[in-house]
């Protein structure tokens, strides 16, 4: 796709959530099921069926998606998308490109061993391997487009308001 055929495709979308912003104000749904015989949920993704489980740090057997696995490849995904969005529609000279999503995590916070330990990730680092002949400029505008508009890393950037609910 090129960048005429993106704004083309997006430009009635953009009119109609300027028009009226309700319309722009989607509610996405992740459902899952806790597996009865181990320690494991059963997501459905909208193409197949991932089981996650625990991380063998925790004790699991590594069989398993480990959550903290799927958030980076999440937010790879995210960012990877974005990242070509915004090439074509800059008509960014873009050959081949990689996305790597690391980070580091204390084990002792999840299971409770040290209360200073924090659950979940102390930090994550995203970098793009690019293959262009683009200028720096360039490529510091993509690089500042792709994290101003990937909703995975803006949701983690922006820490959005969070709630816990049991239903029977």
């Amino acid at each position: 796709m090129d960048a005429a055929g993106l704004k083309a495709m997006q430009a009635p979308l953009k009119d109609a959530y300027r028009d009226d912003a309700s319309r722009a104000l989607i509610t996405l749904r992740a459902k899952g099921s806790i597996d009865d015989k181990s320690i494991s949920c059963k997501v459905e993704t909208g193409r197949a069926l991932a089981v996650a489980g625990l991380h063998p740090a925790t004790g699991g057997t590594g069989l398993e998606l480990c959550s903290g696995d799927m958030l980076l490849e999440a937010l790879v995904a995210c960012a990877g998308v974005t990242l070509k969005a915004v090439a074509t529609a800059l008509e960014f000279r873009l050959g081949s490109a990689e996305v790597e999503a690391e980070g580091d995590l204390d084990f002792r916070g999840t299971l409770g061993v040290a209360k200073d330990a924090p659950v979940g990730f102390r930090s994550i680092r995203l970098v793009f391997h690019l293959d262009t002949d683009e200028t720096q400029e360039r490529v510091d505008t993509l690089l500042k487009l792709t994290e101003r508009y990937c909703v995975v890393f803006q949701t983690l950037a922006s820490r959005p308001e969070l709630s816990v609910a049991a239903r029977r």
